[in-house]
């Protein structure tokens, strides 16, 4: 049966590489569950929910990818959109997270959409490379700026706007030895690095009674609070049109680069840089983003880390669907998940940053008309607190300096389309 479904010889592996493979991919990336609850907990969303519907998102998300794209690839709530969710819809714009859950149901309907009539490619096509890595860039700083705060590191400074925090504290103490635990465990490559660095700060806080222990294992808990509860109808408000294609465009960007860059390594690419099956990765992808929002999550999206299993030798969808059952047997660690601190959480948040800032080294420096903008859209997200606001900016920049350099021909309709649109949306909005 498993031969039928996945063509492990066709892929020249075996369950075994398969079993072991996902559970690699899971160990690096299993930090989503104590990382998730925590940021979207702040919205005021019960975080036992939260915790119940990362787990079930992860597990629908990747058994979709593995049983319809047979890919290796594992899907889970995003990291960079669960705090754009959080920091800019619900606590910048002042919107409900029952709305920001409703524009969540509505971009991935539109990526659905996208990847089902195959417009994907002309969108993703029209923005430059060098804007793109300028957007991942842009969030990882601003994943950054959250994982200071959360960490007590970066203070408010009614002088200056930001300040350094109390570095003698316990949670700034601990958070730098986090983040240190990281970088030196990925640096001897030992797998779960970021999960392990959780683990170890949150066993600290509560020996040291900085933080209270709530337990191991449990039944999961209600899922209730957050099932079903999206506002659609208030996310169609005019004001959120920004928002809900910041989460389309975001989630196209990351997934994309993600399901080319996992596949690349996996051998799955044909010489001429086609990617087989990438439209059914695309709509489960999309299937995944539309079910998270139902059960109460932010967008789900293809993540990253699947290439350390593929690094173990995962070729096929077994790997995927090897995850999702991991998933769902964390659904009953909900305990341990509610005994880490945000502090225990940010080092993670800090090690993503360095890993999406890195994207920038691709860029021309050069030429002052690519140069601009990327810088304009790296700052404007941590600076204007708003993952969407950079976005916005960086298109807008990139077609005026195109323009008055006297470049206009280098710019397709699309993007001076999206330009325009920004401007209309901050002038108006």
């Amino acid at each position: 049966m498993l031969e039928r479904l996945f063509q492990l010889n066709a892929h020249n592996t075996n369950v075994r590489t398969e079993l072991l493979a996902g559970v690699t991919t899971f160990l690096t990336m299993a930090y989503i569950l104590f990382v998730n609850p925590s940021i979207l907990g702040e919205t005021g969303m019960d975080k036992g929910a939260v915790f119940v519907a990362t787990c079930l998102a992860a597990a629908f998300g990747s058994a979709v990818m593995g049983l319809i794209a047979n890919y290796p690839i594992a899907l889970a709530p995003g990291m960079g959109l669960n705090a754009f969710f959080t920091y800019t819809v619900v606590m910048g714009m002042g919107h409900t997270w029952q709305v920001a859950l409703g524009a969540v149901f509505l971009s991935a309907c539109l990526f659905f959409l996208l990847s089902i009539f195959k417009i994907r490619e002309r969108i993703i096509n029209s923005i430059p490379l060098e804007l793109r890595s300028a957007i991942a860039a842009g969030i990882g700083l601003f994943l950054a700026l959250i994982a200071l705060q959360n960490a007590g590191i970066v203070a408010a400074n009614p002088a200056t706007m930001v300040g350094l925090g109390d570095l003698s504290s316990p949670a700034a103490l601990l958070a730098i030895l986090g983040f240190f635990l990281i970088i030196g465990m990925e640096a001897l490559r030992i797998t779960g690095a970021v999960l392990i660095s959780i683990l170890v700060v949150t066993g600290l806080s509560i020996a040291l009674g900085v933080s209270e222990f709530g337990g191991v294992v449990s039944m999961p808990p209600s899922l209730a609070p957050t099932f079903m509860q999206l506002d659609i109808a208030g996310a169609l408000d005019v004001g959120l049109i920004s928002v809900i294609f910041a989460f389309l465009f975001v989630d196209l960007f990351d997934n994309s680069g993600t399901l080319i860059a996992v596949a690349k390594k996996a051998g799955l690419m044909r010489k001429d840089g086609h990617l087989p099956k990438m439209g059914r990765a695309l709509i489960a992808d999309s299937t995944a983003a539309l079910g998270g929002s139902l059960l109460g999550t932010s967008t789900t999206t293809s993540y990253i880390e699947s290439a350390a299993g593929v690094s173990a030798g995962g070729r096929t969808g077994l790997t995927a669907i090897v995850v999702a059952v991991l998933f769902l047997f964390a659904l009953f660690f909900a305990p341990l998940a509610g005994s880490v601190p945000a502090f225990a959480t940010a080092p993670a948040l800090l090690f993503v940053a360095v890993l999406m800032a890195s994207g920038m080294a691709e860029i021309e420096w050069s030429d002052i008309t690519v140069a601009a903008p990327v810088v304009v859209t790296a700052l404007a997200m941590p600076l204007t607190y708003s993952i969407a606001t950079g976005i916005a900016f960086g298109f807008i920049t990139w077609v005026a300096a195109k323009t008055l350099a006297g470049r206009f021909r280098e710019l397709n309709g699309m993007l001076v389309a999206l330009a325009i649109f920004c401007v209309i949306k901050l002038a108006l909005f």
